[in-house]
């Protein structure tokens, strides 16, 4: 199975989201997954082992507790082949990130503007005089 076959399912993204926040056991990911889901406690377990098979997640046994984490290893790989693609949305992002330094400098220039003159209103320059 290849890395975009494991996470185009959804349920899996999921698990892969909850386990990024931290080291966690199987039935805390089995009570979130089936409460947003509505899926059962094997089906879960199932995702689980996909993601144990696929590299990633691993398990580590602490008693009778299983304990899952994420592997990096794969995203690695996704994040490889996203890296040929980045050219098409990273200026935007840079774009989208200098947006707020522009409206910044617009509005302390309308304040300039709006204060060196006071409250007098500017000179019409249309009237014919």
């Amino acid at each position: 199975m290849n890395a975009f076959d494991v996470l185009g399912d959804p349920v899996r993204r999921r698990i892969l989201e909850l386990l990024a926040a931290g080291e966690s056991t199987s039935g805390a990911v089995s009570a979130v997954i089936s409460e947003e889901f509505g899926i059962s406690q094997p089906a879960v377990s199932q995702h689980l082992k996909v993601l144990r098979e696929t590299g990633f997640a691993t398990v580590r046994r602490e008693g009778a507790r299983r304990l899952y984490a994420v592997d990096s290893g794969p995203l690695r790989d996704v994040d490889v082949w996203l890296d040929r693609f980045r050219g098409f949305w990273e200026p935007r992002l840079d774009a989208l990130g200098a947006e707020p330094a522009r409206c910044r400098r617009a509005r302390r220039l309308r304040e300039r503007r709006a204060g060196g003159e006071g409250d007098a209103p500017a000179p019409d320059h249309h009237r014919g005089s």
